[in-house]
């Protein structure tokens, strides 16, 4: 699968170019999102090119937060720890 870096394609398993955030341009065009089988499933994520993406289900055009694995896992742990709970 190729990724979008903006101003070329690059094939495959080499390192996307990031974008002016620092994260990695990664093609999101016909990834399978995926929600949870539980709740409204709001939240989506996919896996393209060893990176994770995150969307808002009820905005499928918006934006994307892209993950790199070690990320993904520190953001899971965090959230599996409460990390994030507003209460």
């Amino acid at each position: 699968m190729a990724v979008n870096s903006g101003t070329s394609t690059e094939t495959a398993g080499a390192q996307p170019e990031p974008a002016p955030s620092g994260k990695p341009r990664v093609d999101f065009t016909g990834a399978e999102w995926l929600c949870s089988s539980q709740g409204v499933g709001d939240v989506q994520i996919a896996f393209v090119d060893g990176y994770i993406g995150m969307r808002d289900g009820r905005q499928e055009d918006g934006p994307i937060l892209v993950f790199t694995p070690a990320e993904w896992r520190a953001f899971v742990l965090g959230a599996r720890d409460g990390e994030f709970d507003l209460t």
